[in-house]
């Protein structure tokens, strides 16, 4: 089976290898098929956290499973994940592939439009407008969304902190002001890094700001204002695409507005 496993779906080589497999190795193993998607962005560390077992468990299974490690269990997901939303696309209207790709771009950006209120985002803008320091925190594929936020707010004269290292940000939060607050970035609502910072920050009793396409993920439900990143509203349609663009554009929208707040 090692030899042909890159070449089978992961899900078939999971649960060819589920019966008889040890206690650790069967938690991992249903993490990755209840959270596929979550687990395409996870790095070894945060699927162990995430499936309450250990790096060491999580390697061993991708051994055993016939993989060369983490890095090729993780590519052969996002292969089948990504085969299966071009499984789920419908026929297309353009005859142009540049046009079409443009106007799904821009439906995306229009149902996250509908999906966001006047009153929740001027909430956010008074929130940052009037904070002592907004400290920004994102890992993995959303850390440079994190970074831009941060240099466009040093830029409007707001302080804030926006380290993509989990050590390094939850040490700022741990010295934070009560007039603090924080924006969290979450595209699953689910990453390990992100919630541990939502925690310290709630017993800071800081108020927090997510971006997340998940409203009902664990981050969702330790948010002070959720702004949703996403169209559809439901968790189990979260991860349709792996593009950033709506987390970047409702973080830029939010920016814009702390600019002309009068717009709203």
């Amino acid at each position: 089976m090692a030899e042909n496993v890159v070449d089978k779906e992961v899900m078939e080589v999971i649960r060819a290898n589920y019966s008889g497999a040890f206690p650790a190795a069967l938690k991992v193993m249903d993490y990755v098929m209840r959270h596929p998607q979550e687990v395409v962005s996870y790095n070894v560390s945060e699927l162990a956290k995430a499936s309450g077992t250990s790096d060491a468990s999580v390697v061993r299974v991708c051994h055993n499973l016939g993989y060369e490690g983490y890095s090729q269990f993780r590519l052969a997901l996002a292969r089948d994940l990504g085969k299966k939303e071009l499984t789920d696309k419908p026929a297309s209207e353009y005859d142009d592939p540049v046009k079409e790709m443009f106007a799904e771009f821009s439906k995306s950006l229009m149902d996250v439009a509908d999906s966001l209120d006047k009153k929740t985002v001027r909430k956010c803008v008074e929130l940052i407008k009037n904070a002592s320091c907004v400290h920004v925190i994102a890992v993995g594929n959303t850390a440079n969304i994190s970074q831009y936020m941060g240099f466009r707010l040093e830029r409007l004269g707001i302080k804030s902190t926006h380290y993509s290292d989990q050590v390094y940000f939850l040490n700022q939060l741990d010295f934070a002001d009560p007039d603090d607050i924080v924006i969290a970035i979450s595209k699953s609502g689910d990453s390990p890094a992100v919630i541990d910072g939502m925690k310290l920050a709630k017993e800071k009793k800081l108020k927090v700001i997510l971006i997340t396409s998940a409203p009902r993920s664990k981050a969702g439900k330790m948010a002070d204002i959720i702004l949703l990143s996403s169209g559809q509203p439901d968790i189990g349609n979260t991860f349709k695409t792996y593009s950033y663009l709506t987390e970047m554009a409702v973080a830029d929208a939010l920016l814009s507005f702390v600019v002309n707040d009068e717009l709203l």
